[in-house]
């Protein structure tokens, strides 16, 4: 695939990254040469330098013959114009942009190819909000990521000493939750991947990657860890885009205070929001985080757009008496840094964002994706199609499967009803099949696997 990227910026420089590893065909488009050049160094790709909305720069770039134009520059401006111009001259077949402000979001009609053709939106601020929300309604989890609408849901979570299925082998799990049915997809010891096996036992430290429908995550939850008190008190750092969001999804439900240290900021969103107590400050600053009572804080969610002052305050919280503390980070060299640390959850917001770019490169009908171990890893829903002869995974049991080494099928969505996947669970067509990727460079095998023949109409 002929892939045109507009921005070499964080989200830019990680999705060519992960596409260039895949043959696919990479242009990226930065102003920037030294960035670029740094690129050139490091991947299999072709650069051009300059203004990504130039008719001019797009030409040269390839835009003629590309197949989708990806716009990711820091100006949600520039990323517009750029799919009316890859519309308008070059019909460049699909078009996604990165657009961040809530000005343009409000008004879908503007997303209109008589309007501005734009086939696929993605806003990272929201991408970030949601995945906060799903971390703070499932107390001990380190990721959750939602599939089928949400009916299903594959959960991360670390295996804590003392833990009811810790020490114990994995087919002795339905022992323990009778009535529950879920599958563990993958297992990483001291960051090495564990095929999951019946016989394989998990160990204190273990980070366990389960699928189960949403109703019974809780329970799951509960074999693997201490299950945690449901969490009452937010505290947010950064009154930004993405502060300000995730304080207004939360409001209704949780007592959110928010730490800013620009006035005319605090005073901006003390009148949008509604419930949330918003405070003049640093957060750094030990006194004021003992005055808001730090210790009686149960997640303390630090987002500003300064990594090391995220990182810092984070880490006060935490030896303060925090009891979870999340710490948004840019760069992906502090991801793995601080993980294991002081600091609970470290949310990478390019990670976050190649997920939903990448739902619309992936081959065959794939409806959602989810990049996971720093880009390692990947889950994805792919929608099977065709019959027993023009599909190589309809009418098949799961046991015969030629998956990938690493590959494992969670779940399958078949209308309204959540089947966890067991080797002689059968596909049908039309059925949303959950997959756990260990190994990210065997997506090509698995894309293939839920392409249909050419034999099918």
């Amino acid at each position: 695939m002929k892939i045109l990227i507009l921005g070499a910026g964080q989200v830019g420089s990680s999705l060519a990254e992960n596409l260039a590893s895949e043959a696919n065909d990479i242009t990226i488009v930065d102003r920037n040469e030294q960035v670029l050049a740094q690129l050139r160094d490091r991947l299999d790709l072709r650069t051009v330098t300059g203004r990504g909305s130039h008719p001019d720069v797009l030409r040269a770039a390839g835009a003629e013959d590309a197949d989708m134009l990806v716009a990711v520059t820091d100006s949600d401006e520039t990323n517009m114009v750029a799919c009316q111009v890859a519309y308008t001259i070059f019909h460049t077949p699909t078009k996604i942009a990165r657009v961040r402000a809530v000005e343009y979001l409000n008004y879908k009609k503007l997303f209109r190819p008589e309007a501005l053709p734009i086939d696929f939106l993605i806003s990272p601020e929201q991408i970030i909000t949601e995945y906060i929300q799903r971390l703070i309604e499932h107390p001990g989890a380190l990721q959750v990521l939602d599939f089928a609408d949400g009916r299903v849901q594959l959960v991360g979570v670390k295996a804590y000493y003392g833990g009811p299925l810790v020490g114990h082998e994995l087919r002795t799990l339905r022992e323990h939750i009778p009535g529950v049915d879920m599958r563990v997809a993958a297992i990483y010891r001291r960051d090495r991947a564990i095929l999951p096996e019946g016989h394989t036992v998990i160990e204190p430290g273990d980070e366990v990657f389960f699928i189960a429908a949403s109703r019974d995550i809780m329970k799951v939850m509960a074999e693997l860890r201490r299950l945690d008190k449901p969490y009452r008190r937010i505290m947010i750092v950064g009154g930004g885009n993405i502060g300000k969001r995730v304080a207004k999804a939360l409001e209704s439900r949780y007592q959110v205070k928010l730490i800013d240290h620009n006035i005319e900021r605090t005073r901006a969103l003390s009148n949008e929001l509604d419930r949330t107590i918003v405070l003049q400050g640093d957060a750094a600053d030990e006194e004021l985080l003992l005055e808001e009572n730090i210790d009686k804080t149960d997640v303390f969610c630090a987002l500003t757009n300064d990594d090391e002052a995220n990182i810092l305050s984070a880490m006060l919280a935490k030896r303060l008496g925090a009891r979870k503390v999340m710490s948004l980070i840019n760069r992906a060299a502090y991801v793995d840094l601080i993980q294991s640390g002081d600091i609970d959850i470290a949310i990478s917001p390019q990670q976050a964002t190649i997920g939903s770019l990448l739902t619309h490169i992936r081959r065959g009908d794939v409806v959602k994706v989810y990049s996971l171990r720093r880009g390692a890893a990947e889950a994805i829903e792919a929608i099977a199609h065709g019959d027993r002869n023009t599909s190589k995974v309809v009418g098949r049991r799961i046991e015969e499967l030629k998956l990938p080494p690493g590959t494992t099928i969670g779940a399958i969505v078949r209308g309204k009803d959540v089947i966890i996947a067991h080797h002689d669970t059968v596909i049908e067509p039309e059925d949303h099949v959950i997959l756990f990727l260990v190994d990210k460079s065997r997506i090509r095998e698995v894309e293939k696997l839920f392409q249909v023949g050419i034999t099918f109409i």
